[in-house]
């Protein structure tokens, strides 16, 4: 089969199921995860798909969103080195905003049980991994709680987070760019994530290089408003420097 075939046939394949992953196709079509990829990356071109995490979807499915299992299946190995460089993004004995998402979650998961922290979670993931930690003060956010993200969301959080100031938020996206921002697909995750930002001293940005360049629905900052983002090495240096450029500071774990 030649390229322009296969190209047709995923398109016809994220048409009719609404997602195509690139592990499934490479088995399908007997070719390898990168020629799989290439071939998304012709048809996200030619604007009839949008990749994803793993494969694509068709195009106009801004609002497509993973559930919690699959994003936190998705570039584990990335998310691992990009949570532990996190680390040395705590600040003593001070207090941390965690947002919900599954590289912030593997941050809460390693947090070294001598630290001495107090930290605010919207996220029931994340209050699962710290409520017996023995040196995090551990505030929950409430607010109606999203299926797919285990996080809350609406009047309640948005209320709660306008009354702190914290030294550090660490933060999750969907996608990021220099030309569409930070963008998530639920706009009610995107308010609050808008008030994570304001509530913080410090924006950190855990964002695996898959992310760049996605656009989703609901857009809910600017690249300018993060001091500092940590990827990983997915990220072209020339990319990273372009970032830097605009006043992020780049980490590529």
């Amino acid at each position: 089969m030649y390229a322009p075939e296969r190209q047709q046939e995923i398109l016809r394949l994220a048409r009719e199921g609404g997602r195509v992953e690139v592990l499934s196709l490479a088995e399908e079509f007997q070719v390898t995860a990168e020629t799989v990829r290439r071939d998304l990356k012709a048809l996200d071109r030619a604007g009839l798909v949008r990749r994803v995490h793993g494969g694509a979807i068709p195009a106009g499915r801004l609002d497509f969103e993973p559930d919690l299992a699959e994003r936190e299946s998705t570039a584990a190995d990335e998310k691992d080195r990009i949570a532990r460089a996190a680390l040395a993004e705590l600040p003593e004995r001070g207090s941390v905003i965690l947002d919900a998402g599954s590289t912030v979650a593997r941050l809460a998961a390693g947090l070294p049980p001598a630290c001495d922290l107090t930290v605010v979670t919207h996220a029931l993931p994340v209050a699962f991994r710290l409520a017996d930690h023995p040196g995090i003060a551990l505030h929950l956010v409430g607010g109606r709680v999203r299926h797919r993200t285990r996080a809350a969301v609406d009047a309640w959080a948005l209320r709660a987070y306008g009354q702190i100031r914290a030294d550090v938020v660490f933060l999750g996206a969907n996608g990021f760019s220099a030309q569409h921002g930070l963008t998530t697909p639920d706009l009610a995750e995107a308010a609050v994530k808008q008030a994570l930002i304001s509530a913080a001293r410090r924006v950190v940005l855990l964002a695996d290089s898959g992310k760049f360049g996605t656009e989703q629905f609901a857009r809910f900052g600017d690249l300018a408003d993060v001091d500092l983002l940590i990827t990983d090495t997915g990220l072209s240096q020339e990319a990273a420097e372009a970032i830097e450029a605009a006043g992020t500071e780049v980490v590529r774990a």
